[in-house]
């Protein structure tokens, strides 16, 4: 033991998505010697991979674009959505403290942010924003990481095209309006063939957006302050002295290594999305703990929470829903297993519809993919399956595509191949190849189709909410969100129920501490992220409710072990 080798730091944070590195840059923006270690051979986690947009209620940049909101209308739609009289001292912090922290970023750091002046909250209860509430980081020129952007995670492949991360908004409409418009064929003309220089210059894009280049610009931020980066690094075991953590065991190509943290210890590990134990027994829909698909990287198998549970924290038992629910579809892989697919875009546009089994609908398509989860659920008996189709025509499919199926100009033939798509000139046909049933899909479309025609759905209101209308096709009309399936081929993907991560975490303080059994905080240890209990406490209420609160949360880590932060309340 005592010829272990020893490395010594002020802070060191386990995981490197979003919410751990903003505690790193902060941390060492304000003076400390900072590690990361990641088991994981790239940076980023999950963050890596998500559309990257954070929900900061009041932020500087909605400010600067003249919107001024009343502090208490955020208080007012979160006390509707997590239908709570009083919210949590953690809501509270975070409402104060996220502003902080986007001013913090954007005048110290290179993470750089812009407005979702036009992104709504999911749902239309009091107090509820019609935008100026997300932001979502800029653009960034991968080639200013240098050597280390070999070392950022790259974008999911099933989703980017040929490893060619989209951006939400503005630039998915010009790629998937190509074909309509000469300046967004111009416009995706040109993304592509800087995509393709650059996979022949660097082996990959260096055009980043979305997750990919928010991590990449806190990765820049952390590698210009001397933080430590380790790749490789799993951590086996939290070190402790008395009651304190000081640091944890980890294990290196060239042995086990113990560091030694002055300060604390921050978990952000990224949650459980991939612990089949944990996810048996908190996930009703999985006893087994093998038919949940989540989409998150495989590597997040709950480390953090069992390294806090090992020094006496506890897990929330009762959330409400303990992951962020998306409805995903099984990608097969070369070595025999899947991946999911996460379906969050394609299900808002005209001429898609979801039915289950029995041919029927059972949710409005275009609400968010928590939503769309929590209705199949609910719709699901007891014994059976939580399973659902997504369908939609020819038209639908060669415009936006349909999960991993890619729109025109990619054939469809191999993902039929692959048993992953299906394809049927007729409806009935189609019906009989998912074994639903053919009379009362057809007889669900008539109806679906004659009222779309309309532009509306009396039976589910898609399309009514401002949140429907922002995911539609905003050349269509006249519902954005809503368009008949008129002519075959027609085509299906199987859902199946998966995440976009773990809600249900370590109970920790307004401060980001992590909280014993008798709720005192456990000296020397703090959790972001995922491995926090979620502020929302298993609710979804706006996109942006993991990532904004985890970056809060992640700075007043950093700004408590740098002692500028004696209370969270304080700025």
């Amino acid at each position: 033991m005592h010829n272990r080798e020893q490395m010594q730091c002020d802070v060191l944070v386990i995981g490197s998505g979003a919410s751990g590195l903003a505690a790193a840059v902060t941390a060492a923006e304000l003076g400390l010697d900072v590690i990361v270690a990641e088991k994981e051979p790239t940076f980023g986690g999950t963050s890596a991979w998500s559309g990257g947009w954070l929900w900061i209620p009041r932020n500087p940049l909605a400010v600067d674009d003249g919107i001024v909101e009343d502090p208490e209308q955020a208080r007012i739609y979160l006390r509707n959505e997590l239908h709570s009289d009083v919210l949590d001292p953690r809501v509270e912090v975070f409402l104060e403290q996220g502003p902080n922290m986007v001013e913090f970023f954007q005048r110290h750091t290179e993470v750089q942010f812009f407005s979702g002046s036009k992104m709504p909250d999911f749902h239309a209860s009091e107090g509820f924003a019609k935008g100026a509430r997300s932001v979502c980081a800029q653009p960034f020129d991968g080639r200013q990481l240098g050597p280390w952007i070999k070392q950022l995670r790259r974008p999911l492949d099933i989703i980017s095209l040929g490893g060619m991360g989209i951006a939400g908004g503005v630039e998915l409409n010009h790629f998937l309006n190509a074909r309509q418009s000469a300046k967004s064929m111009l416009y995706a003309g040109k993304r592509l063939l800087r995509h393709a220089r650059d996979l022949l210059r660097h082996g990959r894009g260096m055009h980043l957006v979305n997750g990919n280049a928010l991590v990449a610009r806190l990765l820049k931020s952390a590698v210009d302050r001397k933080v430590r980066l380790l790749t490789d690094t799993p951590v086996r075991a939290l070190l402790r002295e008395g009651e304190r953590v000081v640091g944890a065991h980890v294990e290196r190509a060239a042995g086990l290594l113990e560091i030694h943290a002055r300060r604390g210890v921050v978990l952000a590990c990224g949650g459980f999305p991939h612990d089949q134990q944990r996810i048996a027994r908190q996930f009703a829909h999985a006893p087994n703990g093998t038919e949940h698909l989540s989409a998150a990287p495989k590597g997040n198998t709950g480390d953090g929470l069992r390294l806090g549970e090992s020094v006496g924290a506890r897990i929330a038992p009762d959330m409400l829903h303990a992951a962020a629910w998306a409805p995903v579809s099984r990608v097969p892989r070369g070595d025999g297993g899947f991946s999911g697919f996460p379906h969050l875009m394609e299900r808002a546009k005209p001429g898609f519809i979801a039915v289950r089994r029995d041919g029927r609908r059972f949710v409005n398509e275009a609400d968010s993919y928590h939503d769309y989860m929590c209705a199949l659920f609910d719709a699901t008996g007891p014994g059976e399956t939580p399973v659902s189709w997504l369908i939609c025509d020819h038209r639908a499919q060669r415009r936006y595509g349909l999960g991993w199926s890619k729109p025109f100009p990619f054939p469809t033939a191999s993902y039929v191949r692959s048993g992953y798509l299906f394809k049927d000139a007729t409806l009935a046909g189609l019906a009989r190849q998912c074994a639903i049933d053919a009379p009362q899909l057809e007889a669900t479309v008539s109806t679906f189709n004659q009222h779309a025609e309309k532009g509306c759905d009396p039976l589910f209101h898609r399309g009514e909410s401002l949140y429907n209308k922002a995911q539609g096709e905003v050349l269509h009309g006249p519902n954005p969100s809503l368009g008949s399936l008129g002519k075959g081929p027609f085509y299906a993907v199987k859902l199946v129920p998966g995440s976009l991560g773990t809600f249900a975490g370590l109970n920790t303080d307004a401060c980001a501490r992590v909280l014993n059994e008798h709720d005192a905080p456990i000296p020397g240890l703090f959790a972001v992220g995922n491995d926090m209990n979620s502020i929302m406490n298993g609710y979804y209420p706006s996109g942006g409710i993991t990532l904004g609160p985890g970056m809060t949360f992640g700075y007043i880590a950093g700004r408590m072990l740098a002692g500028q932060l004696e209370h969270a309340k304080e700025n």
